[in-house]
């Protein structure tokens, strides 16, 4: 979610070097009285020529909570996201399926055929999927390519490696949601141990070890504040040592 107060955030977020935004048209600015998505086009549009703009859609708001859309509920989703980011093609749009873990044994073709089709009309650069497992990997890529998966992962939550060797292999950005735990406390002792060598945070470890887990991810950390956003960036060019690797395995 992104507070109101984001234009300073963002602004700064792209002028740190950041080309890839992860949003969905079901994030609420906090209070939901404002869409991530307006934000961002508010803010940033028009867009610079190498900013990949992500969305997720399969997911619909209601005034009780949220529900899984169905195939024909895919193409207002992508147009609704269309309108509020303001694009006229989205970069890339995952279909977001299940709730808290990814729903083993339910199918995904249906819904990812519908936005098959919407790719092959221009209205959809890349797909994806998110909160999926492996079987649902190999469902979606028997209807359409498969740009990047997004799925829980990181340094003290690693039950998906088994797909990201698979996304490895295949050459799909993986891409996890809650890098650094979705606010939960980071204390753990082999990330403290290394930010202690290299003088950083414990975040940012996180995140250094992420990216160097594999060369298909990416990382989309979250942040409450200009310094925390210019934090997270520079653990990308945190040079972890086998050491490092060795004390995080």
């Amino acid at each position: 979610m992104i507070p109101r107060p984001a234009g300073p955030w963002l602004r700064r977020a792209v002028e740190l070097g950041v080309d890839h935004i992860d949003t969905a048209g079901f994030y609420a600015a906090v209070g939901g009285a404002v869409r991530a998505n307006t934000l961002i086009r508010e803010t940033l549009s028009p867009y610079p020529t190498n900013l990949v703009i992500a969305t997720k859609v399969g997911r619909i708001v209601r005034e009780d909570g949220f529900t899984q859309g169905t195939a024909a509920d895919m193409r207002p989703l992508v147009e609704a996201d269309l309108e509020s980011l303001g694009l006229d093609r989205l970069d890339l749009a995952y279909l977001r399926i299940g709730a808290r873990s990814p729903p083993h044994g339910e199918s995904l073709a249906a819904r990812f055929e519908a936005l098959a089709e919407l790719r092959e009309e221009g209205l959809i650069r890349h797909l994806g999927i998110s909160n999926v497992d492996a079987d649902h990997l190999a469902e979606a890529r028997t209807i359409a390519p498969v740009a990047a998966v997004q799925n829980h992962y990181r340094a003290a939550q690693r039950g998906d490696g088994d797909l990201l060797a698979a996304c490895e292999e295949a050459g799909i950005a993986f891409v996890p949601f809650f890098p650094m735990g979705g606010g939960r406390d980071l204390d753990d002792e082999r990330l403290a141990r290394v930010a202690a060598r290299h003088g950083a945070t414990v975040g940012q470890i996180g995140l250094a070890w992420l990216l160097a887990s594999s060369p298909v991810t990416l990382a989309i950390p979250g942040t409450g504040s200009l310094s925390h956003l210019e934090e997270n960036v520079a653990a990308a060019a945190i040079p972890l040592t086998e050491e490092d690797l060795a004390d995080l395995a």
